[in-house]
């Protein structure tokens, strides 16, 4: 099976504020706030949606298509997903912008000012994806392109190509007609739980309606697991444990990469989203959303640790 992944490709930009934002931002001046502070250097992590999803899943023996758009500046980038012999096709290079880029300072408070440029974002990928095999893909949505998030998800109901939407941080830029409409027909809808109940506010739907128009919903629930929704009812599937949270962030990504590994395995749905879980344990232990490294044979006993043999 070919999967698609649908999403951002950006660089995360870390940097670390040896003090209080608090003791410098003047209660009485925030409406001519004017301050700088001065970090203690530059930390470049490669991250975005679909990065992390592909990342994750190569490290799962799996090579998906990428389909994003990126700048004058992805050399690196470039040469870390040909490393992992991530097919880099289905990535547009935009000459005149820069790769998306979220500038993320953070406190000794653990506060954080985040600035994010979309930069090559603004535009669509332009795959042809007429090139699909549609007797054997699957495509996922993530948070990218709006205007991918809106035009892949038809194409694949267009084509009867099974699909997962997820439409993460990109939910209030979408809106709720665009949400209806991307969201229709999906194999899954998966969201964390604020987020679905975000989609519900977005869209007007409760989340019976929701189950009328998706086969599923996938909610997770951070270190409680996920649930997983039909019109039948609900199953509770728990985390992984991990050995240390040293950073949650990512950890979504790596939980679509290994449900997506386990429907190229043929598995249900119940063991798609253990898979999932223990993924996204490996990515809690590492500051970074593509730092995680294990091979299948390390996937496996983690797996029969957690939930038993994998079968």
């Amino acid at each position: 099976m070919k999967v698609y992944v649908t999403g951002s490709l950006a660089f995360d930009r870390i940097m670390t504020f040896p003090g209080k934002f608090s003791d410098h931002i003047l209660a009485d001046k925030i409406h001519i706030l004017n301050v700088c502070f001065v970090v203690n250097g530059l930390d470049e992590k490669f991250g975005g949606t679909a990065g992390n999803i592909a990342y994750t899943m190569a490290l799962l023996d799996e090579k998906p298509v990428i389909l994003s758009q990126v700048g004058k500046d992805f050399a690196a980038y470039d040469e870390w997903l040909q490393k992992h012999e991530l097919p880099v096709e289905g990535i547009r290079t935009i000459d005149h912008e820069h790769t998306a880029g979220a500038y993320i300072t953070t406190d000794m408070s653990d506060n954080q000012i985040t600035g994010f440029n979309p930069g090559a974002m603004r535009h669509s990928c332009g795959y042809d994806m007429d090139l699909m095999d549609k007797n054997n893909s699957l495509g996922i949505i993530s948070p990218g392109n709006v205007e991918d998030m809106v035009n892949h998800p038809r194409f694949y109901r267009e084509n009867g190509i099974r699909f997962i939407f997820d439409p993460g941080q990109q939910i209030t830029t979408l809106g709720g007609e665009k949400l209806k409409e991307s969201l229709e027909g999906a194999h899954i809808l998966i969201t964390n739980d604020y987020e679905l109940q975000m989609v519900m506010n977005d869209t007007g739907y409760s989340k019976e309606e929701i189950l009328d128009r998706v086969d599923m919903c996938v909610t997770t629930l951070g270190d409680q697991g996920c649930v997983i929704s039909t019109k039948d009812g609900e199953v509770a599937v728990p985390a992984a444990k991990a050995a240390e949270v040293i950073d949650p962030t990512g950890a979504g990504d790596a939980f679509r990469a290994g449900l997506l590994k386990g429907f190229c395995l043929g598995r249900d749905i119940e063991t798609a989203c253990r898979m999932g879980a223990v993924t996204a344990a490996y990515s809690v232990e590492k500051k970074g959303t593509q730092e995680h490294k294990f091979d299948w044979n390390d996937f496996l006993k983690r797996y029969e640790e957690n939930y038993g043999p994998l079968n």
